[in-house]
C-alpha cells in the first residue's frame, strides 16, 4: 500500500519512524529536511497521488491543539481538535481536504508525546470543566491504525484524564485495537455514515455501510460508546425516501439507547476549497447540484438545507432522545 516513505531528518531515528519503516521494508525511503518540501510544493496532481500515495513522517512543532470551528461539538463548552495526521486513506468526493491541501500524500506527525503534553495544557486551563478533543478532523482516526498505532497510544492516555473526552471520527472498520482493550469510558467512537446510494457514488475506497454497521455492533457489544455522524447530508430529489430507509437500516443494526451522540449537517465547503475541488473533478455531479455561496461557504440553498435537515432531524428523533442530538448547519 505504501510504496514511498519520505522521512524528515529530525525524526529519522524516532522509534515510531523506525517501526513504520520496518513494516514496509520494500518501500523507497527518501530523506528530506522539512515535510513542506514534499507536501506543499506546487504543481502536484492530487488525483494521481490518490492512486499511488506516499507517506511522509515528520515532526510537528506548534499548534498541536486548536479550537474547533463554531458549531462543531457534541454538547461540551470547551471544544478542541488535534491532527496527528493530514489526509485520508479514503477518497470521498465531498471531503474538504482535497480542496485544502496540494498533496494527497499521508502526512504523519510521529511526536505523539508533544500532542499529549499540549492536551494536558488545555485541560489545566480549566481543570474543573469537561474538555472535548476531536481527532479525525483532518484525517480518519482509525483507517491507518495498523501503521500509526494512534488509538493504541492515545486511548490509554485519555483514560487517565477524567475531565477530558476524546472523539475518534472514522469510516473505518479497523477496530482490532479497540476490541483488544477495555472500553475507555471517556472516548466516543464516532462513525460517519451515508446512505448506500450516496456512499457508492461519493465515498470511494471507504468500507460499505454494511461493514461499518457490523463494526459498530461489535464495538457496542464490547462496551464502547458510539456516536453517529450523518454529515454531510447530500441532496437528491427523492432524499426523503433514501434517508428514511437509511435511518431504519442503521437503527436496526445498533442499540440506539446506548449511543453517546448523534449529529447531522448538510453539505458545505469554504468557497476556495470548492473551486479547487471543481477543478480536480469537473465532471462530478455533486458540484453541479443546486449550490449557493453563503458568505464564503458553498452549500445548498436555505430552502433545501432546511427541508433536508428538518426531515432528517424528525426521523432521527424517532430513534434517539433530543438530548443526544446535535445539528450542524450553515450560519444564517
Amino acid at each position: 500500500m505504501i510504496h514511498t516513505i519520505y522521512i524528515e531528518q529530525e525524526v529519522a531515528d524516532h522509534p515510531r519512524t523506525r517501526a513504520i519503516c520496518d513494516r514496509f521494508p520494500q518501500a523507497a525511503k527518501i530523506p528530506c529536511h522539512h515535510y513542506g518540501e514534499i507536501f506543499n510544493r506546487k504543481a502536484q496532481n492530487f488525483r494521481l497521488q490518490k492512486q499511488r500515495s506516499a507517506l511522509i513522517l515528520a515532526k510537528k512543532y506548534n499548534k498541536f491543539v486548536l479550537p474547533t470551528p463554531e458549531g462543531y461539538g457534541i454538547g461540551g463548552r470547551r471544544n478542541f481538535y488535534f491532527s496527528h495526521m493530514l489526509n485520508c486513506l479514503y477518497d470521498c468526493r465531498y471531503c474538504f481536504l482535497q480542496g485544502m491541501y496540494r498533496s494527497a500524500y499521508y502526512l504523519l506527525f510521529v511526536n505523539y508525546e508533544d500532542f499529549q503534553q499540549a492536551i494536558h495544557g488545555k485541560i489545566k486551563e480549566a481543570p474543573d470543566t469537561q474538555s472535548y478533543f476531536f481527532s479525525g478532523y483532518d484525517c480518519d482516526s482509525l483507517a491507518l491504525e495498523p501503521i500509526t498505532h494512534f488509538a493504541g497510544e492515545f486511548l490509554p492516555f485519555f483514560s487517565r484524564l477524567p475531565n477530558a473526552w476524546v472523539e475518534l471520527r472514522t469510516k473505518s472498520t479497523q477496530i482490532r485495537t479497540l476490541l483488544e482493550m477495555d472500553p475507555v469510558s471517556n472516548c466516543v467512537v464516532a462513525f460517519s455514515l451515508s446512505p448506500e446510494e450516496v456512499a457508492r457514488a461519493l465515498e470511494h475506497k471507504a468500507p460499505p455501510l454494511t461493514r461499518r454497521l457490523a463494526a459498530m455492533a461489535r464495538l457496542q457489544r464490547k462496551g464502547w460508546r458510539l456516536g453517529l455522524r450523518f454529515d454531510p447530508l447530500i441532496y437528491q430529489q427523492d432524499f426523503k425516501k433514501i434517508y428514511g430507509r437509511f435511518f431504519a437500516t442503521v437503527f436496526a443494526a445498533i442499540d440506539a439507547e446506548a449511543l453517546h451522540s448523534v449529529s447531522l449537517g448538510s453539505f458545505r465547503l469554504p468557497r476556495p476549497f470548492y473551486h479547487n475541488m471543481v477543478r480536480l473533478y469537473p465532471r462530478e455531479r455533486l458540484f453541479a447540484g443546486p449550490l449557493q455561496d453563503h458568505d464564503g461557504m458553498m452549500g445548498y440553498p436555505k430552502t433545501i438545507e432546511q427541508e433536508m435537515v428538518g426531515f432528517c432531524a424528525e426521523q432521527l428523533l424517532h430513534y434517539v432522545p433530543e438530548s443526544v442530538y446535535f445539528p450542524c448547519t450553515l450560519a444564517n
